[in-house]
């Protein structure tokens, strides 16, 4: 399976400093700034402390020196750290990062002066220097990401989590920068919402790989039934969820040689998310359902959609990079009751096991076994998520207007019962019923990308200040609101 994208993140460091302040905390902010990524697992380049005078950036001369170094190394490094432990020197800051020329994400960090500590051997003026730096990357429009306060301790706790959310911007950034998203089948005739614009796309560096869904199924029906491969692949779905037992082994064996004929697909094209034509060819053509195929790729973090869902497809891969977990698609499906900020999230069975939660149950499809014959409709993998922080994102190609567009947000998944088949989710999410207005006022499709955990600054930050697609943040902090945007309705 492709990897690429999902390796670890490499950071580049920078320590800027200006000469004449002492040069003691210089040196004492590289450890440091080492310390925390080591903590963090997280892997880091920087030039040998004795390049350079206390090991910092002070000078035209260590700049050119930086650049050079980074340059180099263009291929591995997914994003520059510069810690400022006193002033900083900012032209040398400025003329790094410009010769350089990598286009990553930047963090900046300022440190915190001690208020018994501002003598003239001991002051940093760092509070100021970051501001020297950042009008700077104005005027050369190098886009950057600021630490949760203007300035903090290297050591500190709170420029750890600084660190670890710019590690995660950094991921989806690379990610989706260079993806490339297999779409197996055509658009499923009956959902003409899941149409997007492949050259909009395209122009943002994200390669669609088609493949008639013939092609697929030709291939897996090649396998002999009692060929190695498909033998392992038998053991390996007994192993991911429980089979009811009456489902027949000749159904299973026909839903083990379409997962490795997908798998096989998506290694040779080097796709690191998928869309797939679930429903109906599939089944009245082969026999079988997709979801758990599609389930266990999202397990790996090479996530799979529904319905030739492409952009959904993108939207769970940026989730993924953000979380390292895996992310599933829901539909906007249910009323909650009278209850304003509750719904419930379903979708027939492609959930990835652990976002679930549980070891899930794999069957067959409900609504479309009625229809299409059970019998042809073993795949669905079947389970409530349970209880827990989520993360929700939706990214679109607004052909209309020639641009993607994308919103996010956080909420929770709940205990609360709901007596349907398949995947489900009960999800509250303050201010619900706003968000769905504004997901219908803007032409988001109905399906969401959602994954565990609360990451919706990471993506935000990525999808906004690094890609530059207009995204719209429910319930932001800052109190952003949709009808202020040149772009939202």
């Amino acid at each position: 399976m492709s990897r690429r994208n999902l390796r670890p993140i490499k950071l580049g460091l920078v320590v800027g400093s200006r000469e004449f302040f002492n040069g003691a905390p210089a040196l004492d902010a590289r450890n440091q700034l080492i310390a925390q990524l080591d903590r963090l697992n997280v892997g880091y380049s920087i030039l040998p402390v004795e390049a350079t005078k206390n090991g910092a950036v002070q000078s035209r001369q260590d700049a050119r020196r930086y650049a050079a170094h980074f340059r180099a190394q263009r291929e591995a490094i997914d994003g520059l750290v510069i810690c400022l432990p006193n002033f900083g020197d900012e032209i040398a800051i400025s003329e790094l990062v410009n010769e350089a020329k990598l286009d990553l994400p930047i963090l900046l960090q300022a440190s915190n002066d001690d208020i018994d500590k501002v003598d003239v051997h001991s002051r940093r003026d760092a509070f100021c220097g970051k501001l020297s730096v950042t009008n700077n990357f104005y005027q050369y429009g190098v886009p950057f990401t600021d630490t949760t306060s203007h300035t903090s301790d290297v050591y500190g706790e709170e420029f750890g989590l600084d660190l670890d959310r710019f590690a995660r911007i950094c991921r989806v950034v690379r990610g989706l920068r260079r993806a490339r998203i297999g779409s197996i089948g055509a658009r499923t005739g009956s959902f003409q919402t899941m149409r997007f614009s492949e050259k909009l796309l395209q122009a943002s560096g994200i390669t669609i790989v088609t493949v008639d869904l013939s092609e697929i199924i030709f291939a897996a029906g090649a396998f002999a039934d009692d060929a190695p491969e498909v033998n392992a692949k038998l053991e390996e779905i007994a192993a991911y969820g429980r089979v009811p037992a009456h489902i027949k082994r000749d159904r299973i064996v026909r839903q083990a040689k379409w997962t490795i004929a997908v798998d096989r697909w998506i290694e040779e094209n080097e796709c690191d998310a998928s869309a797939i034509q679930c429903w109906r060819s599939l089944q009245d053509n082969f026999g079988c359902a997709t979801c758990v195929t599609m389930s266990m790729m999202g397990e790996k973090l090479m996530p799979s959609a529904c319905e030739v869902d492409v952009m959904g497809a993108i939207s769970m891969y940026a989730l993924a990079l953000a979380a390292e977990q895996p992310s599933a698609i829901l539909d906007w499906n249910n009323n909650y009751g009278h209850e304003a900020d509750k719904c419930v999230c379903t979708h027939c069975g492609n959930y990835p096991a652990s976002f679930i939660g549980e070891k899930p149950e794999i069957g067959e499809l409900d609504v479309l076994g009625t229809v299409l014959g059970r019998e042809n409709c073993f795949g669905a993998v079947k389970g409530k998520v349970k209880a827990g922080p989520m993360t929700f994102f939706r990214m679109s190609t607004d052909d209309r207007r020639g641009m993607i567009k994308a919103y996010v947000g956080e909420g929770e998944f709940t205990d609360d019962p709901f007596a349907m088949d398949g995947g489900i989710a009960v999800t509250k999410v303050d201010r619900l019923r706003p968000l769905l207005g504004f997901i219908a006022r803007n032409g988001f499709e109905h399906h969401v990308a959602m994954v565990r955990g609360h990451h919706a600054e990471a993506v935000r930050e990525a999808i906004e200040r690094y890609l530059q697609w207009p995204i719209y943040r429910h319930g932001a902090k800052t109190a952003q609101r949709f009808d202020d945007s040149p772009v939202f309705r």
